[in-house]
């Protein structure tokens, strides 16, 4: 019978991605984990590989259409034909006089277009969460047991594949019985406990149990912690509705046009976290003479190791620091369960301008790398975003976005919160200003910088002492510096 191929959960919450390219046409052999499509989603650009061997009968979409998840891209005929096809990458159909093609070549990475530093975030982080609603079923499965393609995205087949590992003997906790990339890590290491913890993490079953970090006592509901002793209760829900607009036509010509699919998820994404996030920010300036002179000075030395020292790391190292010592930045709020998620790790967005609209690419662990290993994954990364070459894996898994807009001057920004993140902190060009240090009119290079949050979560008292301990770090580089 023929077997149906929808587009997959491409995890994150995202729900909907744009058609690019269709790389079969009806009638074609393709092999296994072989190309089908290029689909736009909210992140980058993603290569959908097909889930099985088999003749395409049917291709259901074509480039520009926007397709939810669960909608059906490709039919491939029985499983009688595409056991014959086993192998074959690809291709147009062939007679008998035709050779077969030669195997396709494994899948290549995902590409996402990134370019200049701008002022406003799309979501990195858990970034699709930004997008409402839950998702239909991943892939259309087979009529029997072992039948039809396990349920995973293309970054995580692409992992099981440079693992050697089988999907289908793989351990899935994910949401609807997906396979995640830790479930394939696990499966590489032989590792079951970490995936049965795993599971315990993700089950949604099992959310009212708080997860324990390691090495600390687990916390429990009820008298014994204090903080959670008050039964948790739902916020209220909000929505808003815009009245309809005027006819414009009436004043003059106008021109309509269509937004493209990033610029509308991105205008949902902004909207979403206006509406829903009561944003407060805080302003203050940070005297970076030290640290403009360090970074100057280490121009040679840093060259030498095959880096270009920016300011940029020094931010991200100076947030992740201050992140510690005031976790509620670090955070997401559960509305419907009233709770707060502190997050016990330190994933850094930075956010990048593209001509096709605002990116969030993020950089992993910022606290516990060197100031050089910083600069080296951020040059690295910019590097192959620039090119086209970032995954989804790239700009996921955020906890605190910097924005910095100072190569495009201004003296300051309030930016959107990064749904559903708690916080973002944006960095406006540095100068050279007069002060008043020691009783004496000096010349200082002064660095604006503005923390936004999420008020429901922090107060004003505690947004300044957040941004004070970045300033902190700031006017103190040599800190930094000791794992340089």
């Amino acid at each position: 019978m023929p077997r149906p191929f929808a587009l997959p959960d491409l995890g994150e919450g995202l729900t909907e991605a744009e058609i690019v390219k269709v790389l079969v046409g009806e009638g074609d052999v393709v092999a296994e984990d072989a190309p089908l499509l290029e689909v736009e989603t909210d992140k980058a650009t993603v290569e959908i590989p097909s889930p099985f061997a088999g003749r395409v009968a049917r291709v259901h979409i074509q480039p520009g259409q926007t397709v939810k998840v669960g909608e059906v891209l490709v039919t491939f005929d029985d499983s009688s034909v595409a056991s014959a096809g086993q192998g074959r990458g690809a291709s147009e159909p062939h007679s008998p006089r035709t050779p077969p093609p030669a195997p396709s070549p494994l899948p290549r990475r995902q590409p996402a277009t990134v370019a200049n530093v701008s002022e406003q975030p799309v979501e990195h982080a858990a970034g699709g969460a930004g997008r409402a609603g839950a998702s239909a079923p991943a892939m259309a499965t087979g009529t029997g047991i072992g039948v039809g393609p396990v349920p995973a995205t293309p970054a995580t087949r692409r992992l099981a594949r440079e693992l050697g590992v089988e999907l289908r003997a793989v351990r899935a906790t994910g949401p609807a019985g997906r396979v995640t990339d830790d479930d394939v890590r696990a499966a590489a290491s032989g590792s079951a406990s970490r995936s049965s913890s795993l599971a315990a993490r993700v089950n949604p079953a099992q959310r009212g149990q708080a997860v324990a970090e390691p090495g600390a006592a687990a916390p429990t509901r009820g008298g014994a912690d204090a903080e959670r002793a008050q039964v948790a209760k739902p916020l209220a829900p909000i929505g808003a509705e815009a009245p309809p607009l005027p006819r414009f036509e009436q004043w003059g010509p106008v021109q309509r046009q269509p937004l493209s699919h990033l610029r509308r998820t991105i205008a949902e994404r902004m909207a979403l976290s206006a509406t829903l996030i009561p944003h407060v920010t805080h302003f203050d300036r940070a005297d970076v003479t030290e640290l403009d002179a360090i970074i100057r000075r280490s121009v040679e030395p840093a060259r030498e190791r095959g880096l270009v020292l920016t300011l940029t790391s020094f931010l991200l190292k100076a947030a992740a620091l201050a992140l510690k010592e005031h976790p509620q930045f670090n955070a997401s709020l559960d509305g419907a369960a009233g709770e707060l998620i502190l997050k016990r790790y330190y994933h850094l967005g930075v956010a990048v301008a593209t001509e096709r609209g605002l990116i969030v690419p993020v950089i992993r662990d910022v606290d516990r790398k060197p100031l050089v290993e910083l600069q080296r994954e951020l040059a690295t990364l910019a590097q192959r975003v620039r090119e086209g070459k970032a995954t989804l894996d790239d700009l996921r898994g955020g906890t605190f976005t910097i924005t910095n807009i100072g190569a495009l001057g201004g003296t300051g920004a309030i930016p959107i919160i990064n749904y559903p993140e708690a916080a973002i902190l944006g960095v406006a060009r540095a100068r050279e200003e007069p002060v008043v240090l020691e009783g004496r009119i000096v010349p200082r290079t002064l660095l604006p910088i503005s923390l936004t949050f999420d008020h429901r979560v922090a107060d004003g008292a505690d947004g300044a002492r957040f941004a004070a301990a970045i300033v902190r770090r700031l006017e103190r580089p040599e800190q930094l510096l000791l794992d340089w």
